[in-house]
């Protein structure tokens, strides 16, 4: 991160910050007791949200999923028809399955400044936040509006947001900006990469482990093929473009995990895995994706198939998560660092729904309480003095559109 960050320079009491703070543990509690694993539907939780806005006078749109098992919920407070500000979060969250716990994943629970319970960092402090302070945005009279934009699936590929950001193409007055509340403690985030992910299914032919020559050995030219992916994995490292301002400042290639095979003695017809790609802004992993499918079929099917013509390589490739690159000197840059009362920007390596907002033409920044180092784990947790700076944050959002 370049420059310096420090407290934000605020008019309200202390007092009226743990009130907000307050508020805002309260809705985090409700948030996290909804199981709202991506592999789960979300609409207790949306449900949940419609009430809670519902007693303040506020209503939503809901921009269901195919199978209407799941909804993003769009929110405008203020005046629809002017240009305003997007507060973005997802409601989904990673599964808590084979992780160590020391309380209730689902029960929010305090201990020594921190909130523990799964989502709080990743990102339902952030959306906590932002419900809370609705009361104070409609007091106030915004004379820009505050969209608040939470979304489906983004831990499977940021499926959600794609129909809700369509949606907001057609609304009356396109968002001046978009603050996307990843845990970043509260840091102005500029850029982050953009990532292409692969299923691949390798074929070959199955025979007794005596008669190997006569088979197919479908995991070994998976084997083959995942060693091309580290050989680029490696170049990229070794001779690719640099961005400073990642901590890991080039494009990355990464299996994930590997499947294949039943026994020693039988040659293996089947294995799967899975990889991606994860790049800056000089790189496109689309291009470094096809370079490892033409190997694939340039190099590994044409010997597959002189014994079995029936093998391949099959690729699905998932959808594509969008980079974001923000112009350090754009708009919503300055405001993002004035209203956290922070100077400096920097860049992440985890991807985000911001790039997929700032491909729609709506400039985007990210910035939320957490730390991405929580995200994921057991024990995740965010700490109070971060939600106050969230607070402090979207109070300071208010009183801008309220100008």
């Amino acid at each position: 991160m370049a420059g310096t960050c420090g407290p934000a320079d605020r008019t309200q009491k202390d007092d009226d910050r743990v009130t907000e703070v307050g508020a805002a543990t309260k809705v985090l509690a409700s948030l996290v007791a909804f199981d709202t694993t991506s592999r789960n539907s979300n609409l207790p939780l949306i449900e949940w949200v419609e009430a809670y806005l519902a007693a303040l006078g506020v209503s939503g749109e809901r921009i269901p999923d195919p199978g209407g098992a799941k909804s993003n919920l769009w929110v405008t407070i203020g005046p629809p028809d002017t240009p305003g500000y997007i507060l973005s979060g997802h409601t989904d969250v990673v599964p808590v399955d084979g992780q160590s716990w020391t309380s209730d994943p689902f029960r929010l629970t305090a201990r020594d400044g921190r909130l523990y319970g799964r989502g709080t960092a990743d990102m339902k402090g952030f959306v906590a936040c932002c419900l809370a302070a609705v009361p104070d945005m409609l007091k106030r009279r915004l004379r820009r509006p505050i969209h608040l934009a939470l979304s489906y699936d983004e831990e499977v590929g940021c499926l959600g947001v794609r129909p809700m950001i369509e949606r907001i193409k057609q609304a009356p007055a396109r968002p001046l900006a978009c603050f996307v509340g990843e845990p970043t403690g509260m840091e102005v985030v500029i850029g982050h990469k953009s990532k292409r992910s692969y299923w691949v299914t390798v074929r070959g032919r199955s025979c007794h482990s005596s008669l190997a020559p006569q088979g197919v050995n479908a995991v070994e030219y998976a084997a083959r093929l995942i060693v091309k992916i580290r050989e680029i994995a490696d170049r990229l490292r070794r001779d690719g473009a640099r961005d400073p301002l990642y901590d890991v400042p080039f494009t990355t290639g990464h299996t994930g995990s590997v499947e294949g095979g039943i026994a020693l003695n039988v040659v293996p017809d089947l294995c799967r895995f899975v990889f991606e790609f994860r790049a800056i802004a000089a790189d496109d992993p689309n291009a470094l994706g096809e370079e490892v499918e033409a190997y694939a079929r340039e190099v590994l099917e044409p010997e597959m198939r002189a014994v079995a013509p029936e093998a391949g390589i099959a690729f699905d490739a998932r959808p594509y998560q969008a980079g974001l690159d923000t112009d350090p000197a754009a708009e919503v840059v300055a405001l993002a660092k004035r209203l956290a009362g922070c100077n400096r920007h920097g860049k992440v390596a985890f991807g985000t729904e911001a790039g997929l907002f700032q491909a729609a033409g709506i400039p985007s920044v990210v910035i939320g309480p957490g730390s991405i180092d929580q995200a994921h784990k057991a024990d995740e947790f965010v700490a109070v003095d971060e939600l106050a700076r969230c607070c402090a944050f979207i109070d300071g959002l208010i009183e801008h559109c309220a100008a």
